[in-house]
């Protein structure tokens, strides 16, 4: 099963909350009893997305988190990435993927085909869609007929 970690869950969370009122800065404390999560979790989670570019922290009275860009500008692969790393199906699906077996295995075209087309519809939802209430529309067909490997361009 493919299966996004609890944290990378909670970031998405956090990281809506944030979107939600991008005027004002967040405590983590605040954010916290906000999504009803444990403090240290929502802490940790915050870090990370700083680190990754996603959100910026201000110390002092006036302080707090911030969505670094629009919420518009923030995908889901973003976030997705700022906690898990790179996504991709099998090792052999991302640039950095090392296989001993990618010369014998037959399938490692199609499975980069594969985290190629997840990769795009990941890219293809932002930040605001996930803040938003309402359900998301997805298309009816995904692009992976349509996808080119840099192998082959």
């Amino acid at each position: 099963m493919l299966k996004l970690s609890r944290l990378t869950d909670y970031a998405a969370v956090v990281m809506a909350q944030i979107a939600r009122h991008p005027e004002q800065a967040h405590a983590a404390t605040e954010l916290a009893d906000a999504v009803q999560l444990p403090h240290p979790t929502v802490s940790k989670t915050l870090k990370m997305l700083v680190r990754a570019g996603l959100l910026e922290s201000r110390r002092g009275a006036q302080g707090g988190y911030r969505l670094a860009r629009p919420a518009s500008r923030i995908t889901a692969s973003d976030i997705i990435a700022a906690i898990e790393g790179p996504v991709a199906v099998t090792e052999c699906s991302h640039a950095d993927g090392d296989c001993d077996l990618a010369s014998t295995c037959g399938v490692s075209d199609n499975w980069q085909r594969v985290s190629v087309a997840i990769r795009e519809l990941l890219d293809s939802v932002t930040l605001a869609h996930l803040a938003d209430a309402s359900p998301l529309k997805l298309p009816m067909r995904l692009p992976i007929q349509s996808v080119t490997l840099a192998a082959e361009a």
